[in-house]
Protein backbone atom coordinates (compact mmCIF):
# COMPACT_ATOMS: atom_id res chain seq x y z
CA UNK A 1 0.00 0.00 0.00
CA UNK A 2 1.49 3.19 -1.15
CA UNK A 3 1.99 5.64 2.04
CA UNK A 4 0.62 9.51 2.33
CA UNK A 5 3.20 11.53 0.37
CA UNK A 6 2.17 14.74 2.88
CA UNK A 7 2.43 13.26 6.53
CA UNK A 8 2.93 9.97 8.41
CA UNK A 9 1.25 8.87 11.57
CA UNK A 10 3.44 8.44 15.07
CA UNK A 11 2.63 5.03 16.07
CA UNK A 12 2.43 5.97 19.82
CA UNK A 13 1.07 9.64 19.86
CA UNK A 14 -1.18 8.81 16.62
CA UNK A 15 -0.43 12.56 15.78
CA UNK A 16 1.28 13.13 12.38
CA UNK A 17 4.26 13.38 11.67
CA UNK A 18 4.13 16.16 8.59
CA UNK A 19 7.74 15.55 6.07
CA UNK A 20 8.60 19.21 4.72
CA UNK A 21 10.88 17.38 2.38
CA UNK A 22 8.00 16.09 0.17
CA UNK A 23 7.19 16.75 -3.44
CA UNK A 24 5.03 19.29 -3.79
CA UNK A 25 2.39 18.15 -7.46
CA UNK A 26 -0.51 20.48 -8.54
CA UNK A 27 -3.88 18.65 -8.87
CA UNK A 28 -3.46 18.45 -12.59
CA UNK A 29 -0.14 17.16 -11.59
CA UNK A 30 -1.32 14.50 -9.82
CA UNK A 31 -4.36 13.45 -12.33
CA UNK A 32 -2.24 13.02 -15.16
CA UNK A 33 -0.09 11.08 -13.14
CA UNK A 34 -2.44 8.81 -11.96
CA UNK A 35 -3.68 8.50 -15.07
CA UNK A 36 -0.62 7.10 -16.47
CA UNK A 37 -0.36 4.66 -14.23
CA UNK A 38 -3.63 3.42 -14.46
CA UNK A 39 -3.54 2.87 -18.05
CA UNK A 40 -0.39 1.67 -17.86
CA UNK A 41 -1.64 -0.90 -15.32
CA UNK A 42 -5.18 -1.90 -16.83
CA UNK A 43 -4.44 -1.67 -20.80
CA UNK A 44 -7.20 -4.03 -21.92
CA UNK A 45 -9.79 -5.89 -19.08
CA UNK A 46 -13.01 -7.94 -19.55
CA UNK A 47 -15.34 -6.84 -16.73
CA UNK A 48 -19.35 -8.24 -15.76
CA UNK A 49 -21.65 -6.29 -14.53
CA UNK A 50 -25.47 -4.71 -14.55
CA UNK A 51 -25.83 -1.95 -16.98
CA UNK A 52 -27.67 1.38 -14.92
CA UNK A 53 -28.23 4.87 -15.51
CA UNK A 54 -27.81 4.10 -19.28
CA UNK A 55 -28.09 7.32 -21.12
CA UNK A 56 -27.01 8.14 -24.91
CA UNK A 57 -25.82 12.05 -25.60
CA UNK A 58 -26.64 13.96 -29.07
CA UNK A 59 -23.17 13.49 -30.28
CA UNK A 60 -24.00 9.79 -30.29
CA UNK A 61 -21.49 8.43 -27.51
CA UNK A 62 -22.81 6.05 -25.04
CA UNK A 63 -22.80 6.75 -20.84
CA UNK A 64 -23.48 4.49 -18.23
CA UNK A 65 -22.20 2.39 -15.39
CA UNK A 66 -21.47 -1.20 -14.25
CA UNK A 67 -22.77 -2.35 -11.00
CA UNK A 68 -22.45 -5.86 -8.32
CA UNK A 69 -23.34 -5.94 -5.16
CA UNK A 70 -20.90 -3.69 -3.58
CA UNK A 71 -19.38 -1.21 -6.55
CA UNK A 72 -20.24 0.62 -9.40
CA UNK A 73 -18.07 1.52 -12.51
CA UNK A 74 -18.60 4.04 -14.85
CA UNK A 75 -18.47 3.24 -18.10
CA UNK A 76 -17.79 5.27 -21.99
CA UNK A 77 -18.37 3.87 -25.31
CA UNK A 78 -17.68 6.27 -28.05
CA UNK A 79 -19.85 6.94 -30.56
CA UNK A 80 -17.86 5.26 -33.79
CA UNK A 81 -17.52 1.93 -31.34
CA UNK A 82 -21.28 2.06 -30.29
CA UNK A 83 -22.27 1.55 -34.37
CA UNK A 84 -20.91 -1.91 -34.36
CA UNK A 85 -21.72 -3.08 -30.75
CA UNK A 86 -24.93 -4.78 -32.09
CA UNK A 87 -26.24 -4.90 -28.63
CA UNK A 88 -28.17 -1.72 -27.59
CA UNK A 89 -27.43 -1.41 -23.66
CA UNK A 90 -30.62 -1.51 -21.66
CA UNK A 91 -31.16 -0.41 -17.65
CA UNK A 92 -30.91 -3.93 -16.00
CA UNK A 93 -29.15 -6.05 -18.24
CA UNK A 94 -26.61 -7.94 -17.37
CA UNK A 95 -23.31 -8.10 -19.61
CA UNK A 96 -19.32 -8.72 -20.12
CA UNK A 97 -17.77 -5.48 -21.76
CA UNK A 98 -14.09 -5.53 -23.34
CA UNK A 99 -12.00 -2.16 -22.62
CA UNK A 100 -9.08 -0.15 -21.10
CA UNK A 101 -9.47 1.60 -18.10
CA UNK A 102 -8.77 4.91 -17.61
CA UNK A 103 -9.01 8.30 -15.54
CA UNK A 104 -11.45 11.56 -16.02
CA UNK A 105 -9.32 14.47 -14.65
CA UNK A 106 -12.95 16.29 -15.00
CA UNK A 107 -14.01 14.35 -12.08
CA UNK A 108 -11.51 12.66 -9.98
CA UNK A 109 -12.96 9.28 -11.01
CA UNK A 110 -11.92 6.48 -13.17
CA UNK A 111 -13.63 4.59 -15.59
CA UNK A 112 -13.87 2.30 -18.60
CA UNK A 113 -13.91 2.95 -22.52
CA UNK A 114 -16.00 0.26 -23.92
CA UNK A 115 -14.43 -1.36 -26.62
CA UNK A 116 -16.60 -4.27 -27.34
CA UNK A 117 -20.30 -5.62 -25.28
CA UNK A 118 -21.81 -8.58 -25.05
CA UNK A 119 -24.89 -9.94 -23.04
CA UNK A 120 -24.09 -12.36 -19.53
CA UNK A 121 -25.94 -15.31 -19.11
CA UNK A 122 -28.06 -17.19 -21.00
CA UNK A 123 -31.69 -15.53 -19.59
CA UNK A 124 -30.28 -12.05 -20.81
CA UNK A 125 -30.01 -13.58 -24.55
CA UNK A 126 -33.17 -15.33 -23.80
CA UNK A 127 -35.30 -12.01 -23.49
CA UNK A 128 -33.07 -9.77 -25.62
CA UNK A 129 -33.88 -13.26 -28.07
CA UNK A 130 -37.61 -12.75 -27.48
CA UNK A 131 -37.66 -9.10 -27.86
CA UNK A 132 -36.30 -9.40 -30.99
CA UNK A 133 -38.33 -11.80 -32.30
CA UNK A 134 -41.87 -10.25 -31.14
CA UNK A 135 -40.21 -6.76 -32.83
CA UNK A 136 -39.85 -8.69 -36.30
CA UNK A 137 -42.89 -10.76 -36.15
CA UNK A 138 -45.13 -7.69 -36.09
CA UNK A 139 -43.30 -5.66 -39.04
CA UNK A 140 -44.10 -9.36 -40.79
CA UNK A 141 -40.93 -10.71 -41.65
CA UNK A 142 -42.34 -14.15 -40.44
CA UNK A 143 -44.60 -14.44 -42.63
CA UNK A 144 -46.05 -17.36 -44.12
CA UNK A 145 -47.47 -15.64 -47.42
CA UNK A 146 -43.70 -14.14 -48.09
CA UNK A 147 -42.12 -17.41 -48.26
CA UNK A 148 -40.54 -18.84 -51.67
CA UNK A 149 -40.99 -22.11 -52.95
CA UNK A 150 -38.09 -24.29 -53.21
CA UNK A 151 -37.09 -25.57 -56.70
CA UNK A 152 -37.75 -29.45 -56.97
CA UNK A 153 -33.95 -29.44 -58.92
CA UNK A 154 -31.89 -26.13 -58.87
CA UNK A 155 -29.11 -25.84 -61.47
CA UNK A 156 -27.06 -24.30 -58.98
CA UNK A 157 -26.57 -23.92 -55.20
CA UNK A 158 -25.07 -20.98 -53.31
CA UNK A 159 -23.62 -22.18 -49.91
CA UNK A 160 -22.82 -19.45 -47.02
CA UNK A 161 -20.97 -21.09 -44.25
CA UNK A 162 -17.64 -21.48 -43.01
CA UNK A 163 -14.59 -22.78 -45.49
CA UNK A 164 -13.13 -25.32 -43.43
CA UNK A 165 -15.17 -27.45 -40.74
CA UNK A 166 -17.72 -30.43 -41.26
CA UNK A 167 -20.75 -28.38 -42.00
CA UNK A 168 -19.34 -27.58 -45.35
CA UNK A 169 -17.94 -31.20 -45.98
CA UNK A 170 -21.07 -33.07 -45.02
CA UNK A 171 -23.40 -30.70 -47.44
CA UNK A 172 -21.04 -30.87 -50.63
CA UNK A 173 -21.13 -35.24 -49.78
CA UNK A 174 -24.82 -35.14 -49.05
CA UNK A 175 -25.14 -33.25 -52.99
CA UNK A 176 -22.63 -35.53 -54.76
CA UNK A 177 -24.45 -38.50 -53.30
CA UNK A 178 -28.32 -37.57 -54.23
CA UNK A 179 -27.68 -35.22 -57.30
CA UNK A 180 -24.81 -33.60 -58.27
CA UNK A 181 -25.10 -29.68 -58.78
CA UNK A 182 -22.77 -26.75 -59.39
CA UNK A 183 -22.61 -25.32 -56.20
CA UNK A 184 -20.90 -22.12 -55.07
CA UNK A 185 -19.22 -21.60 -51.71
CA UNK A 186 -19.09 -17.89 -50.09
CA UNK A 187 -16.92 -18.22 -47.12
CA UNK A 188 -17.91 -15.83 -44.25
CA UNK A 189 -16.69 -16.39 -40.44
CA UNK A 190 -20.05 -17.51 -38.24
CA UNK A 191 -19.45 -17.02 -35.02
CA UNK A 192 -17.42 -14.15 -33.44
CA UNK A 193 -17.03 -9.98 -34.35
CA UNK A 194 -18.13 -9.41 -37.99
CA UNK A 195 -19.66 -12.54 -38.51
CA UNK A 196 -23.43 -11.08 -38.70
CA UNK A 197 -22.11 -8.69 -41.43
CA UNK A 198 -19.77 -11.07 -43.29
CA UNK A 199 -23.31 -13.52 -43.72
CA UNK A 200 -25.81 -10.54 -44.75
CA UNK A 201 -23.44 -9.31 -46.96
CA UNK A 202 -23.01 -12.67 -48.55
CA UNK A 203 -26.93 -13.69 -48.85
CA UNK A 204 -26.91 -9.87 -50.53
CA UNK A 205 -23.53 -10.88 -52.67
CA UNK A 206 -25.42 -14.11 -53.94
CA UNK A 207 -28.49 -12.17 -54.75
CA UNK A 208 -26.72 -9.52 -56.73
CA UNK A 209 -24.39 -11.60 -59.05
CA UNK A 210 -25.03 -11.15 -62.88
CA UNK A 211 -22.84 -14.33 -63.85
CA UNK A 212 -23.47 -18.38 -62.78
CA UNK A 213 -26.86 -16.91 -59.96
CA UNK A 214 -27.57 -19.65 -57.62
CA UNK A 215 -31.26 -20.91 -57.89
CA UNK A 216 -31.16 -21.62 -53.98
CA UNK A 217 -28.81 -20.61 -51.27
CA UNK A 218 -28.21 -22.71 -47.52
CA UNK A 219 -26.96 -20.74 -44.69
CA UNK A 220 -25.52 -23.44 -42.50
CA UNK A 221 -23.32 -23.80 -39.40
CA UNK A 222 -22.88 -26.47 -36.77
CA UNK A 223 -24.04 -27.12 -33.31
CA UNK A 224 -23.18 -25.20 -30.50
CA UNK A 225 -24.45 -23.02 -27.17
CA UNK A 226 -27.05 -19.54 -27.54
CA UNK A 227 -23.64 -17.29 -27.54
CA UNK A 228 -21.93 -19.31 -31.04
CA UNK A 229 -24.97 -19.44 -32.44
CA UNK A 230 -26.21 -15.50 -31.47
CA UNK A 231 -24.53 -13.84 -34.92
CA UNK A 232 -28.13 -16.04 -36.73
CA UNK A 233 -30.28 -13.99 -34.53
CA UNK A 234 -28.85 -10.47 -35.48
CA UNK A 235 -31.21 -8.20 -37.14
CA UNK A 236 -28.69 -7.61 -39.65
CA UNK A 237 -28.68 -11.27 -40.66
CA UNK A 238 -32.40 -11.75 -40.53
CA UNK A 239 -33.24 -8.76 -42.69
CA UNK A 240 -30.55 -9.72 -45.59
CA UNK A 241 -32.93 -13.78 -45.33
CA UNK A 242 -36.13 -11.97 -45.34
CA UNK A 243 -35.06 -9.31 -48.76
CA UNK A 244 -33.33 -12.40 -50.56
CA UNK A 245 -35.05 -13.09 -53.66
CA UNK A 246 -33.64 -16.45 -53.59
CA UNK A 247 -35.10 -18.84 -51.63
CA UNK A 248 -33.32 -19.91 -48.59
CA UNK A 249 -33.16 -23.06 -46.60
CA UNK A 250 -31.59 -22.86 -43.02
CA UNK A 251 -29.44 -25.17 -41.37
CA UNK A 252 -28.17 -23.77 -38.11
CA UNK A 253 -27.25 -26.05 -35.04
CA UNK A 254 -28.55 -29.34 -34.14
CA UNK A 255 -32.20 -30.18 -34.51
CA UNK A 256 -33.25 -28.67 -31.06
CA UNK A 257 -31.35 -25.19 -31.94
CA UNK A 258 -33.43 -22.26 -33.06
CA UNK A 259 -32.63 -19.00 -34.65
CA UNK A 260 -34.07 -16.31 -35.72
CA UNK A 261 -32.87 -16.77 -39.49
CA UNK A 262 -34.70 -20.35 -39.08
CA UNK A 263 -38.19 -18.53 -38.87
CA UNK A 264 -37.53 -16.15 -41.90
CA UNK A 265 -35.91 -18.48 -44.05
CA UNK A 266 -38.19 -20.37 -46.64
CA UNK A 267 -37.10 -23.70 -45.37
CA UNK A 268 -35.81 -24.53 -41.88
CA UNK A 269 -33.31 -27.95 -42.20
CA UNK A 270 -32.86 -29.42 -38.43
CA UNK A 271 -28.93 -30.30 -40.20
CA UNK A 272 -26.68 -29.33 -42.62
CA UNK A 273 -26.86 -32.83 -44.18
CA UNK A 274 -30.58 -32.35 -43.71
CA UNK A 275 -29.98 -29.38 -45.64
CA UNK A 276 -28.74 -30.77 -48.97
CA UNK A 277 -31.84 -33.22 -48.27
CA UNK A 278 -33.84 -30.96 -49.09
CA UNK A 279 -31.83 -29.09 -51.60
CA UNK A 280 -31.37 -31.86 -54.14
CA UNK A 281 -34.30 -34.92 -54.55
CA UNK A 282 -32.12 -38.91 -54.73
CA UNK A 283 -30.90 -38.90 -58.61
CA UNK A 284 -31.74 -42.94 -58.57
CA UNK A 285 -34.74 -42.76 -57.28
CA UNK A 286 -35.90 -39.45 -59.38
CA UNK A 287 -34.71 -41.64 -62.49
CA UNK A 288 -36.53 -44.62 -60.90
CA UNK A 289 -39.81 -42.74 -60.95
CA UNK A 290 -39.77 -41.54 -64.26
CA UNK A 291 -39.50 -44.84 -65.65
CA UNK A 292 -42.65 -45.87 -63.68
CA UNK A 293 -44.36 -43.25 -64.55
CA UNK A 294 -43.05 -43.50 -68.52
CA UNK A 295 -44.04 -46.58 -68.42
CA UNK A 296 -47.72 -45.96 -66.74
CA UNK A 297 -48.22 -43.22 -69.52
CA UNK A 298 -47.48 -45.88 -72.19
CA UNK A 299 -49.69 -48.02 -70.72
CA UNK A 300 -52.11 -45.89 -70.38
CA UNK A 301 -51.83 -44.54 -73.91
CA UNK A 302 -52.04 -48.00 -75.12
CA UNK A 303 -54.99 -48.83 -73.33
CA UNK A 304 -56.61 -45.62 -74.61
CA UNK A 305 -55.56 -46.36 -77.88
CA UNK A 306 -57.12 -50.08 -77.62
CA UNK A 307 -60.28 -48.82 -76.38
CA UNK A 308 -61.15 -46.16 -79.18
CA UNK A 309 -60.25 -48.69 -81.61
CA UNK A 310 -63.11 -51.14 -80.17
CA UNK A 311 -65.21 -48.51 -80.34
CA UNK A 312 -64.63 -47.09 -83.99
CA UNK A 313 -65.17 -50.88 -84.45
CA UNK A 314 -68.84 -50.83 -82.58
CA UNK A 315 -69.24 -47.14 -84.43
CA UNK A 316 -68.21 -49.29 -88.34
CA UNK A 317 -71.46 -51.84 -87.84
CA UNK A 318 -73.79 -49.46 -87.14
CA UNK A 319 -73.24 -46.75 -89.57
CA UNK A 320 -75.14 -47.48 -92.99
CA UNK A 321 -73.17 -47.80 -95.91
CA UNK A 322 -71.52 -45.04 -97.16
CA UNK A 323 -72.19 -45.10 -100.91
CA UNK A 324 -75.76 -45.33 -99.97
CA UNK A 325 -75.84 -42.71 -98.15
CA UNK A 326 -74.02 -40.64 -101.11
CA UNK A 327 -76.66 -42.04 -103.14
CA UNK A 328 -79.35 -40.30 -101.17
CA UNK A 329 -77.90 -37.26 -101.19
CA UNK A 330 -77.43 -37.01 -104.59
CA UNK A 331 -80.85 -37.21 -105.25
CA UNK A 332 -81.81 -35.00 -103.22
CA UNK A 333 -79.49 -32.39 -104.49
CA UNK A 334 -81.30 -32.83 -108.03
CA UNK A 335 -84.46 -32.29 -106.45
CA UNK A 336 -83.57 -29.62 -104.78
CA UNK A 337 -81.38 -28.09 -107.83
CA UNK A 338 -85.27 -28.54 -109.69
CA UNK A 339 -86.82 -26.37 -106.82
CA UNK A 340 -84.41 -23.92 -107.04
CA UNK A 341 -84.34 -23.15 -110.89
CA UNK A 342 -88.27 -22.87 -110.68
CA UNK A 343 -88.45 -20.64 -107.93
CA UNK A 344 -85.57 -18.54 -109.02
CA UNK A 345 -87.45 -18.04 -112.89
CA UNK A 346 -90.85 -17.39 -110.59
CA UNK A 347 -89.04 -14.71 -108.27
CA UNK A 348 -87.08 -13.23 -111.38
CA UNK A 349 -90.71 -12.66 -113.20
CA UNK A 350 -92.50 -11.12 -109.62
CA UNK A 351 -89.76 -8.75 -109.65
CA UNK A 352 -89.78 -7.85 -113.13
CA UNK A 353 -93.25 -6.71 -112.97
CA UNK A 354 -92.77 -4.40 -109.57
CA UNK A 355 -89.82 -2.69 -111.56
CA UNK A 356 -92.40 -1.97 -114.42
CA UNK A 357 -94.56 -0.40 -111.79
CA UNK A 358 -92.16 1.30 -109.56
CA UNK A 359 -89.88 2.29 -112.80
CA UNK A 360 -91.40 4.36 -115.85
CA UNK A 361 -90.10 4.04 -119.51
CA UNK A 362 -87.33 5.66 -120.84
CA UNK A 363 -88.93 7.89 -123.49
CA UNK A 364 -91.27 9.02 -120.98
CA UNK A 365 -88.75 10.27 -118.69
CA UNK A 366 -87.14 11.54 -121.83
CA UNK A 367 -89.93 13.77 -123.00
CA UNK A 368 -90.78 14.90 -119.34
CA UNK A 369 -87.26 16.18 -118.83
CA UNK A 370 -87.08 17.64 -122.70
CA UNK A 371 -90.83 19.92 -121.82
CA UNK A 372 -88.88 20.84 -117.91
CA UNK A 373 -85.75 22.16 -120.12
CA UNK A 374 -87.79 24.29 -122.23
CA UNK A 375 -89.67 25.84 -120.10
CA UNK A 376 -86.12 26.79 -117.95
CA UNK A 377 -84.70 27.91 -121.27
CA UNK A 378 -87.95 30.65 -121.37
CA UNK A 379 -87.58 31.66 -118.01
CA UNK A 380 -83.91 31.87 -118.30
CA UNK A 381 -84.53 34.48 -121.26
CA UNK A 382 -86.68 36.27 -119.93
CA UNK A 383 -84.47 36.77 -116.72
CA UNK A 384 -81.45 37.75 -119.05
CA UNK A 385 -83.76 40.00 -121.17
CA UNK A 386 -84.69 42.30 -117.69
CA UNK A 387 -81.03 42.02 -116.56
CA UNK A 388 -79.93 43.59 -120.27
CA UNK A 389 -82.61 46.12 -119.68
CA UNK A 390 -82.11 47.33 -116.34
CA UNK A 391 -78.56 47.81 -116.72
CA UNK A 392 -78.92 49.92 -119.97
CA UNK A 393 -81.16 52.18 -118.11
CA UNK A 394 -78.40 51.90 -115.15
CA UNK A 395 -75.57 52.57 -118.28
CA UNK A 396 -77.64 55.34 -119.03
CA UNK A 397 -78.54 56.99 -115.92
CA UNK A 398 -74.50 57.19 -115.14
CA UNK A 399 -73.89 58.94 -118.51
CA UNK A 400 -76.43 61.54 -117.86
CA UNK A 401 -74.77 61.90 -113.93
CA UNK A 402 -71.19 62.22 -115.99
CA UNK A 403 -71.54 65.03 -118.33
CA UNK A 404 -73.48 66.91 -115.74
CA UNK A 405 -70.27 66.71 -113.77
CA UNK A 406 -68.01 67.27 -116.65
CA UNK A 407 -65.72 70.56 -116.64
CA UNK A 408 -67.13 71.25 -119.56
CA UNK A 409 -70.94 72.13 -118.79
CA UNK A 410 -68.85 74.44 -115.78
CA UNK A 411 -66.88 76.39 -118.63
CA UNK A 412 -70.35 77.12 -120.55
CA UNK A 413 -71.58 78.82 -117.48
CA UNK A 414 -68.92 81.69 -117.98
CA UNK A 415 -65.78 79.52 -116.10
CA UNK A 416 -62.10 79.17 -118.17
CA UNK A 417 -59.42 76.88 -117.27
CA UNK A 418 -55.89 78.83 -117.52
CA UNK A 419 -53.10 76.66 -118.61
CA UNK A 420 -49.26 77.48 -119.25
CA UNK A 421 -47.54 76.46 -122.94
CA UNK A 422 -46.78 73.06 -121.80
CA UNK A 423 -50.71 72.60 -120.88
CA UNK A 424 -50.37 72.87 -117.07
CA UNK A 425 -53.44 73.86 -115.43
CA UNK A 426 -52.26 77.30 -113.00
CA UNK A 427 -55.00 77.08 -110.48
CA UNK A 428 -53.72 80.65 -108.48
CA UNK A 429 -52.56 84.32 -109.85
CA UNK A 430 -49.46 83.84 -107.63
CA UNK A 431 -47.88 81.27 -110.12
CA UNK A 432 -47.80 83.69 -113.10
CA UNK A 433 -45.09 85.49 -114.31
CA UNK A 434 -45.21 88.78 -115.81
CA UNK A 435 -44.71 89.01 -119.42
CA UNK A 436 -45.96 85.02 -119.58
CA UNK A 437 -47.34 83.36 -122.06
CA UNK A 438 -50.93 81.56 -120.83
CA UNK A 439 -53.53 80.00 -122.55
CA UNK A 440 -57.44 80.53 -121.44
CA UNK A 441 -60.00 77.49 -122.35
CA UNK A 442 -63.90 78.44 -122.95
CA UNK A 443 -66.60 76.14 -123.56
CA UNK A 444 -66.10 76.92 -127.16
CA UNK A 445 -62.31 77.50 -127.86
CA UNK A 446 -58.84 78.67 -126.43
CA UNK A 447 -56.67 81.59 -126.87
CA UNK A 448 -53.77 82.83 -125.67
CA UNK A 449 -52.36 85.85 -123.82
CA UNK A 450 -49.59 87.97 -122.48
CA UNK A 451 -50.06 88.34 -118.17
CA UNK A 452 -49.24 92.29 -117.84
CA UNK A 453 -50.41 93.09 -114.13
CA UNK A 454 -49.85 90.87 -111.39
CA UNK A 455 -51.64 90.67 -107.75
CA UNK A 456 -49.69 92.15 -105.14
CA UNK A 457 -47.74 90.32 -102.76
CA UNK A 458 -48.96 89.94 -99.36
CA UNK A 459 -47.32 91.61 -96.49
CA UNK A 460 -44.96 89.87 -94.46
CA UNK A 461 -45.79 89.36 -90.61
CA UNK A 462 -43.63 90.72 -88.05
CA UNK A 463 -42.43 88.25 -85.83
CA UNK A 464 -43.13 88.57 -82.20
CA UNK A 465 -40.70 89.21 -79.65
CA UNK A 466 -39.85 86.59 -77.46
CA UNK A 467 -39.56 87.05 -73.40
CA UNK A 468 -36.24 87.24 -72.55
CA UNK A 469 -37.05 85.40 -69.06
CA UNK A 470 -36.39 88.14 -67.01
CA UNK A 471 -38.50 89.40 -64.20
CA UNK A 472 -39.81 92.67 -63.97
CA UNK A 473 -40.73 95.07 -61.05
CA UNK A 474 -43.52 94.66 -58.86
CA UNK A 475 -43.69 98.04 -57.84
Amino acid sequence: MAENPTSKFNKETTEPVFDHNLREYSVSELSSALKIIVEKTFTRVKIRGEVFGFKEAASGHLYFSLKDENATLDSVCWRGTAARLGIAPEDGMEVVVTGRITTFSGRSKYQIIVESLELAGEGALLKLLEDRKRKLANEGLFDEGKKHKIPFIPESIGIVTSPTGAVIKDILHRLSERFPRRTLLWPVKVQGEGSAAEIAAAIHGLNTLAVNKPDLIIVARGGGSLEDLWTFNEESVVRAAANSRIPIISAVGHETDWTLIDLVADVRAPTPTAAAELAVPVRVEVLSKLKIHSERIDNAINKKLQLLAQNISGLARILPEPRREVEEAVQRVDTFSERLDINLKQEIARKSEQLKIIIPRPGQLIDRNRERLNYENQNMAKAITAIVRNCHKTLKHLNDLMESYSYERILERGFAVISDDENRTISSARKIRAQQNVNIAFHDGTISAIATKLPPLPKKKKPKKKDGGSQGSLL
